[in-house]
């Protein structure tokens, strides 16, 4: 699944790939959200954390990865 995150002044947004639910991101985004001086802790899949401060956070867009097709379509 890849999640991507706005951070209030980066010019770019951060990218990951993650192996957690969609159900455990928006848990993970909302606990960061609720808690005093909350950080949002997010692991992708080659085992990497990401810590971003939760009072940082500009938006949290998590989608379901697309399942490339391989071949020729139509045929």
């Amino acid at each position: 699944m890849e999640v991507k995150i706005g951070v209030q002044y980066a010019v770019r947004e951060l990218v990951l790939e993650s192996a957690q639910s969609p159900a455990e991101v928006e848990k993970a985004v909302s606990d960061a959200l609720r808690a005093d001086l909350g950080v949002l802790s997010l692991v992708d899949e080659k085992g990497r954390r990401v810590l971003v401060p939760a009072d940082k956070l500009a938006y949290v867009e998590i989608a379901e990865t697309e399942q490339r097709r391989v071949g020729f379509g139509g045929l």
